[in-house]
């Protein structure tokens, strides 16, 4: 419902002789002036305790001593006002606080925009174009830099003691180091937590996906309270499974079946690699892992010779690739494949897709937590049939859920 009558509006129109859309902003832009002018006042009248105009005792001890002008940034642009100052030099004002130049709200806009992906001349043209304020790139930067603390904070939170699973991937960006571009991988953990609930609990930047690197992830991860994980899934890395052994040994490991079907269809080429897929999901769609063995047989005997590495990337990590056969179907298919995170990393894809080189990891480590924390306002649903799938976790595991249940 509009504040003023339409009364009020058409005397508003004919005064100010408004007949365009710019007479609307210049109207509003000097009503604003207007509205913050006399709210600075109201503030100076509390403080000294008496009107402008009336005469008090309290003028004695305190009174009015001018005006300084200030110029402002706010949502009409920058604005031009008169903060009052009193002779104790005491007053200090809430609406435009001392020191502060910046009420539009401005910061947090441009670090909305470099959320979703803008880049800081794309920021630059946005703000001038709407605001007419000029900022710079290094303005954007020393912004974006403010929320490096609630990045540290949100690396170091204290986590749950048991997660029923844990997804690990890396994403690559190239980053500017000494003066030249190397590869890094965003290590990125996301976990279901014992209510159902997706949660990403880290994303570090470091070298080139590594198992040394990951070993370094996982301890973060026990530094932070988590004492206990049941299945890990992960994709093909060499080392994974020795850095999870060494952490979390209790654990078992899940190798993606996605990730293997990808890999093994590599080799394949494009006449043979529809019905070689075809063979193959008879071995992950077996309803026990002896079935899932026996159709893994008669897919050697039929490819082996055209395709050998395919069948042997199956049977070197059949250890790995086979652990899903051991659980009911609802527990299968939250385990067997890594989906969920490559998921996540698709919209930090998007995000980062007008970012070819960032240049530093602070500046990559900035746009990803940004990511995470849109992306995550949206998972407010928990997996289907949770209730069913803690049951099952509990029988199959025992006192290792029940002594962290709340």
């Amino acid at each position: 419902m509009s504040m003023l009558s339409k009364e009020q509006i058409k005397n508003l129109i004919s005064s100010n002789n408004i007949t365009t859309v710019d007479d609307i902003s210049k109207t509003l832009k000097d009503m604003f002036k207007d509205v913050l002018q006399e709210m600075l006042e109201a503030e100076l009248d509390d403080h000294l305790g008496y009107g402008k105009y009336n005469i008090s005792e309290k003028a004695i001890n305190n009174s009015r001593n001018g005006f300084s002008k200030k110029n402002v940034k706010t949502e009409f642009g920058n604005v031009e006002i008169d903060v009052p100052r009193d002779r104790q030099g005491e007053f200090k004002p809430q609406i435009v606080p001392k020191h502060k130049r910046d009420i539009s709200g401005l910061e947090q806009k441009i670090i909305s925009l470099y959320a979703r992906g803008m880049s800081t001349r794309d920021i630059h043209d946005q703000i001038k174009e709407l605001y007419e304020i000029e900022i710079s790139a290094e303005m954007v930067s020393n912004i974006t830099n403010k929320i490096l603390p609630k990045i540290s904070d949100w690396q170091n939170r204290q986590l749950d003691k048991v997660y029923p699973f844990i997804f690990m991937d890396a994403i690559h960006f190239k980053v500017r180091e000494d003066n030249h571009i190397v590869s890094k991988a965003a290590y990125v953990v996301l976990g279901i937590n014992q209510e159902g609930f997706k949660e990403v609990l880290a994303i570090y930047v470091g070298e080139n996906e590594t198992s040394k690197f990951w070993l370094s992830v996982l301890n973060g991860l026990k530094n932070r309270g988590v004492e206990d994980v049941m299945v890990f899934s992960v994709d093909g890395l060499n080392g994974f499974k020795q850095a999870i052994e060494a952490t979390f040994p209790h654990a078992q490991m899940q190798r993606c079946i996605v990730h293997q079907i990808r890999n093994s269809l590599k080799f394949v080429p494009y006449k043979d690699r529809k019905k070689f897929a075809s063979d193959l999901k008879s071995i992950y769609t077996a309803p026990t892992e002896e079935s899932a063995l026996d159709a893994l047989i008669i897919v050697k005997e039929k490819w082996e010779s055209k395709y050998p590495y395919s069948i042997k990337s199956w049977e070197n990590n059949w250890d790995t690739l086979s652990t899903f056969f051991q659980f009911p179907k609802d527990i299968r298919k939250i385990m067997y494949t890594t989906n969920v995170i490559e998921s996540l990393n698709r919209q930090y894809r998007k995000v980062t897709k007008n970012k070819t080189v960032f240049p530093t990891d602070d500046s990559l480590m900035k746009i990803l937590y940004l990511a995470t924390i849109n992306v995550t306002k949206k998972w407010t649903r928990r997996y289907d049939n949770w209730d069913l799938v803690m049951n099952q976790l509990t029988i199959i595991y025992g006192d290792r859920i029940k002594k962290f249940a709340s």
